[in-house]
């Protein structure tokens, strides 16, 4: 309610420098028809639109001929359109050397933002982040940038991203980048310290979010996910496991790649908790509910708890908490979802 109260408050501020200009532009018009009502006796269409070209200087000519009174109100009228021009341009000079216009421009970002929903927000846009970004963004995912620096703001907003600027460890900060709404979060920050305070704000505002964050030690990472880290991964150890992984199996690191680059993408689909909701299902195995057949999305994995199943069979049962790994494009895996949604949790889905 308090952010409610100051947005009018900052929308009546900024719109109350405008205040004067049109106020005497319409009182210059209404004299000014006024003048050629009196003088001229012509009804108000032509009195308004003679006072319309006098002082934008068209120069369309007279409705009909001036009489020498006419002629007084239309200097009037010329030297008062002068007045109001000059004061206007004065006034616009001002607001431009205050910040009105940034300001503005604030205003109607923050609009966005609060339109903003099932989009990712990534805090941080150095080396790392700017890859995340960037992969993100060739995906078709809506990302929001929490940066504090203006240089690394500028060059995400070169490249088309949404920037706020702004520190990530407020909780002011998640709460206007729109953590109740977003997908999933993913801290970069430089500093361990900074990763941490950030995941702590963002679970106590939002313990459903997805948080993925970066650490630069074991210690680190035992203690982000001690603070609610759903995944932790260390840029070492990742890029590590990576080469490994491409000089003893580079097949099928290279069909990742692939599959990074292509229409397919991998889904989790987390069940209900609720085992209510699986009563209707006369048949709850894979085959039963021709999961494949119908959304044409293929189911890789389940995963029970601890224990992972992967490729299972058609007689595999689906149950209350499971997660369901499947690969598809987008149509196939909005079709499984729709297949499953009177089955799933509430907890948003998460793409790879």
């Amino acid at each position: 309610m308090r952010r409610i109260i100051d947005q009018k408050v900052l929308f009546r501020d900024l719109a109350k420098p405008w205040l004067g200009p049109l106020l005497s532009l319409m009182a210059l018009f209404l004299l000014g028809a006024c003048g050629y009502r009196i003088t001229e006796g012509w009804d108000w269409g032509d009195c308004l639109w003679m006072v319309l070209i006098t002082i934008s200087t068209i120069g369309f000519g007279e409705v009909e001929p001036l009489s020498a009174a006419g002629r007084v109100v239309t200097i009037l009228i010329i030297g008062g359109g002068l007045v109001v021009v000059q004061l206007t341009l004065q006034r616009f000079i001002r607001l431009f050397e205050s910040g009105y216009f940034r300001r503005m421009s604030e205003l109607r970002f923050r609009r966005r933002l609060r339109s903003m929903e099932d989009h990712v927000i990534l805090c941080g846009f150095g080396r790392i982040g700017k890859e995340i970004a960037e992969e993100l963004q060739y995906e078709g995912v809506q990302v929001l940038i929490v940066e504090a620096n203006e240089s690394s703001q500028k060059a995400a907003e070169a490249k088309g991203f949404n920037v706020l600027l702004a520190d990530a460890t407020l909780d002011e900060t998640l709460i206007l980048a729109g953590i109740q709404k977003c997908r999933s979060l993913v801290v970069t920050l430089p500093s361990d310290a900074a990763n941490l305070y950030v995941v702590l704000s963002a679970r106590g505002l939002n313990s459903q979010c997805r948080l993925i964050a970066r650490a630069e030690s074991e210690e680190a990472a035992n203690k982000l996910k001690l603070a609610g880290a759903s995944v932790v991964v260390s840029p070492y150890v990742a890029a590590g496991r990576t080469m490994a992984a491409t000089a003893l199996r580079p097949i099928a690191v290279d069909f990742l790649d692939l599959l990074a680059g292509s229409q397919c993408e991998i889904e989790e689909f987390l069940l209900s908790s609720d085992l209510n909701k699986f009563k209707h299902l006369n048949n709850p195995t894979l085959a039963g509910l021709e999961l494949g057949s119908k959304s044409g999305a293929m189911v890789l994995a389940i995963r029970d708890g601890t224990s992972l199943n992967t490729n299972p069979s058609g007689d595999v049962e689906i149950g209350p908490g499971q997660l369901l790994i499947a690969l598809g494009s987008k149509n196939q895996l909005l079709a499984l979802r729709r297949l499953l949604e009177d089955v799933l949790s509430n907890v948003g889905r998460v793409k790879y």
